[in-house]
């Protein structure tokens, strides 16, 4: 009990900390003094009419959504004492491999910078900037812009280095569970199996109204549609970003999708200067929490002089090969540049990031990987256990969808079904369920393959597979 509060408070101070040096610190300042002014405040009472103040204005709401966001971001709990590398990852081998995975994309990008004959950090002359203006990109601290290249890596090559993945401290014959597992991934971390994964998606059940299956032609609109809408807005009008995400569980009106999404990530419609976003330096706060670490580079002559370091990209992120479809399918919800920015840079540091490092996370690739592989062996088997023999082990093929959280693979309108359980659940592991449901869809058909090519051609189009009938089938449906 003393250690739960103990662990309490010091959640709330450092969620308080971080608030400080926030704008909205600033407002509510300002709004305190301001109310200063208002006849109702009273000096014999002046912290509760400041806080009525606060609630009648609507800067309460806006104080509890935004430690409702800090919270959902907020590290998994850890001991006090724990190093602040604990925080980033709290499995020495799992950040050995992350490091070790660093400096080979580093080497990879030195590389390229070589090839192209452009130093990764210098110094330029204002002139010879001019010259390289269609080239290069100028802010910060006037680095080439790779972006206008090709990508350091393809998530194929992140894949192989899960599968090679170990901890050395544990033997395969430890553990029954472990030892039966034959997937690519061989890893002791502990996944959910479809109880708890029913009881953790328990809005998904068969019984619940949802978005994706009760809003069909086929389904007349009142008795769910129409009411789950009317709902929707008034969790707009109530701005309360904790009864957002719990409303979007069953899916969200593509009329209101844009609204409620900004709502839950808790971004302002205030205008926002729009940074390229490998430029953005804000992005540099999520690798508290980020087992990966901003790859440096060091001015021409000065290496190894941390005075001299830069962080390259400047938001410390080197994209792959795909990683403008984590962008693409918000274009469709947002025509305003700014806010789209905002709301693609938040969903990153909440989400995406997680797909491309190495973690022991329960939404990190990692347990994705061995999450799908496990769900597959485990109620699928004679699938699985086919498509072994002949060579064409199932996460090959799933890895690439799960690594762009689907985007590119199904429909617009299925993809943001499936982003709005995201959202709803603050977890990425309905990826794993989705594409372990997208085997068992297929199951017959893949039965029939005999080679790796065969099996990746039953899977290649999934462009009209409806999403939430998969999820509720394989969740709900399979026997247990």
């Amino acid at each position: 009990m003393l250690q739960e509060e103990s662990d309490l408070s010091l959640i709330i101070a450092q969620i308080v900390q971080k608030l400080k040096g926030s704008n909205l610190y600033s407002q509510l300042e300002r709004q305190a003094w301001a109310s200063l002014q208002r006849p109702e405040i009273k000096l014999e009472s002046l912290k509760e009419d400041i806080k009525e103040f606060f609630k009648i204005s609507g800067w309460e709401k806006k104080l509890q959504n935004a430690v409702y966001s800090e919270l959902s971001v907020f590290p998994l709990p850890s001991h006090p004492a724990a190093p602040p590398e604990h925080l980033k990852e709290p499995l020495v081998y799992m950040r050995k491999a992350q490091g070790s995975w660093e400096k080979r994309i580093l080497k990879s990008l030195n590389s390229m910078c070589t090839e192209l004959s452009i130093p990764l950090a210098r110094k330029r002359p204002v002139g010879e900037q001019k010259e390289l203006l269609n080239k290069w990109n100028e802010m910060g601290t006037d680095e080439p812009d790779l972006s206008l290249f090709r990508p350091v890596y393809a998530p194929k090559d992140f894949l192989e280095v899960l599968i090679n993945l170990r901890n050395p401290n544990y033997e395969n014959g430890d553990s029954l569970s472990f030892r039966t597992h034959l997937g690519l991934i061989q890893v002791p971390l502990k996944v959910k199996d479809i109880p708890e994964l029913k009881e953790c998606f328990v809005e998904l059940g068969l019984n619940i109204g949802q978005l994706g299956i009760d809003d069909s032609t086929q389904v007349p609109p009142e008795l769910f549609e129409n009411e789950h809408v009317r709902i929707g807005q008034k969790v707009l009008a109530e701005q309360d970003s904790a009864a957002a995400q719990q409303y979007i569980r069953q899916g969200s009106p593509t009329a209101l999708r844009a609204e409620l999404w900004a709502l839950i990530l808790n971004i302002s419609s205030q205008p926002e200067v729009l940074l390229c976003f490998s430029r953005d330096t804000s992005v540099l706060s999520h690798f508290a929490f980020n087992s990966a670490s901003p790859p440096k580079s060091y001015i021409r002559g000065k290496l190894g002089l941390e005075e001299y370091a830069v962080f390259y990209p400047p938001n410390g992120v080197i994209p792959f090969h795909g990683f403008s479809m984590y962008v693409a399918p918000l274009c469709f919800l947002y025509h305003e540049p700014s806010k789209l920015y905002q709301i693609f840079r938040e969903m990153y540091v909440r989400f995406f990031f997680r797909l491309h490092s190495i973690s022991s996370h329960p939404s990190g690739i990692v347990s994705l990987c061995l999450l799908f592989e496990t769900l597959l062996q485990t109620y699928l088997p004679q699938l699985f256990y086919h498509l072994r023999e002949i060579g064409a082990q199932p996460l090959r093929i799933s890895f690439k969808w799960m690594v762009r959280a689907f985007s590119g693979y199904l429909a617009t309108d299925q993809l943001l079904l499936l982003w709005d359980r995201i959202l709803g659940y603050n977890s990425l592991e309905i990826l794993a369920v989705l594409a372990a449901a997208v085997f068992a869809f297929r199951a017959v058909n893949l039965m029939e393959v005999t080679s790796l090519a065969a099996a990746e051609a039953v899977l290649a189009d999934l462009s009209t597979l409806k999403v939430m009938p998969l999820l509720q089938i394989f969740l709900f449906a399979t026997v247990t």
